[in-house]
């Protein structure tokens, strides 16, 4: 397989061949891909796994950064011939990801555990790694596309459309990018595969890990129950007229937007018919809030916690496209900063979109697909009054 290494350098920002490089490994394909292409391309490059939590299922494959998937990593290690380093951030990770995930449960949130491991562990733990072998750069298998210019260092959209991870990684930072390289956002998922069995990887055709990887079944409900991370509390649920029509279990059995699995039989709207959605989440009072379709309609979203990749803040009020969920096409929309200090932000979308739930990202691009930040979403409505 012909592999033009010389692009591969150019158009991803990579420093001088010879450098020495750490690669954070999952144990996936990608992060696996990513160190034989720089091991191939010249660079001296040394893998690191974090070791996160242990999955009480040893043989489950959608993970990441368990004990299987630590076999896996140093396993492509010893095969392309570069040193293996194993950190132990179990403890952190609880304190941090895992305690986030909880608590914004209980608050009536729907989290999104990937990005708060970018921020903490990821790209805080793993650069101090990389500091501490007096190394320069990490590279990750992240597909996205950097772009070093004299306004900055900039991130754009991946060319494969379906992989793209800009969304989880709007909260990187100048200082982070600094270290962080993306070798894959030029490539494509199927030409990741390709290159696997190139380099005759055994992890080639390894499943893709879930988006909550250490919830390899999925069931989040179950996980904070087991861990006695929370507590199910029992409430009703209630139509937009405050109407009794059934009675719930605990509210984080919910997010908005949801409309099987309520629990209200076959109860639909009394004059369209139309089937139930879960509309909000009234944490005071214990209530889940259902209706229809229609009502989940929204144009404005509240943010918290803004954050600019792009090196300059933008004015006070820009327009943009954005997504408030990571498989959600762009929306073109006007970004309005509140507060730059205490990084709040109103967004005005020019076409309502359905089941926006707080706890979710809002992140913004330009007409170039570049990422130009974004924030956590606290509320959304339909109009201001």
């Amino acid at each position: 397989m012909k592999i033009n290494y010389r692009q591969l350098i150019k158009f991803n920002d990579l420093p001088e061949v010879g450098e020495k490089i750490v690669v954070a490994m999952s144990g996936g394909v990608d992060s696996s891909v990513t160190a034989a292409l720089l091991k191939d391309a010249g660079y001296e490059v040394v893998g690191v796994t974090m070791k996160l939590y242990e999955s009480s299922n040893k043989k489950n494959s959608k993970t990441c950064c368990s004990g299987l998937d630590i076999a896996d990593a140093r396993h492509v290690c010893k095969k392309i011939g570069i040193k293996h380093y194993i950190i132990n951030l179990e403890e952190r990770f609880k304190n941090t990801v895992i305690k986030n995930f909880a608590e914004s449960y209980k608050i009536g949130e729907t989290p999104i555990p990937c990005i708060r491991c970018n921020q903490t562990v990821k790209f805080s733990d793993l650069i101090d790694f990389t500091r501490s072998l007096d190394c320069k750069y990490l590279a990750t298998g992240h597909y996205i596309k950097r772009k070093e210019s004299s306004d900055g260092i900039n991130l754009f959209c991946a060319n494969d459309d379906q992989k793209d991870q800009s969304y989880f990684l709007f909260s990187t930072t100048q200082d982070q990018l600094k270290f962080l390289r993306f070798p894959l956002g030029f490539f494509t998922k199927h030409e990741i595969r390709k290159l696997a069995e190139f380099y005759d990887l055994t992890v080639a055709q390894k499943k893709e890990s879930q988006d909550i990887c250490f919830i390899p079944d999925g069931n989040y409900r179950e996980f904070l129950f087991n861990k006695n991370l929370v507590k199910f509390k029992k409430g009703k649920i209630v139509s937009l007229d405050g109407e009794i029509l059934g009675s719930h279990n605990g509210i984080l059995n919910f997010t908005i937007g949801q409309r099987k699995g309520i629990g209200i039989g076959g109860i639909k709207g009394k004059k369209t018919k139309e089937p139930y959605y879960v509309i909000d989440l009234d944490v005071k009072k214990n209530n889940v809030i259902v209706g229809p379709k229609d009502k989940l309609a929204r144009y404005y979203i509240y943010l918290k916690e803004i954050n600019f990749v792009t090196n300059g803040v933008p004015s006070k009020n820009f327009d943009a496209f954005v997504k408030v969920r990571s498989r959600k096409s762009l929306i073109a929309a006007n970004v309005k900063v509140s507060c730059l200090n205490k990084k709040t932000a109103t967004v005005k979308l020019s076409r309502p979109e359905y089941g926006i739930a707080p706890g979710q990202a809002c992140v913004f691009y330009n007409e170039k697909r570049k990422v130009i930040g974004g924030g956590w979403i606290t509320s959304s409505e339909k109009v201001i009054s």
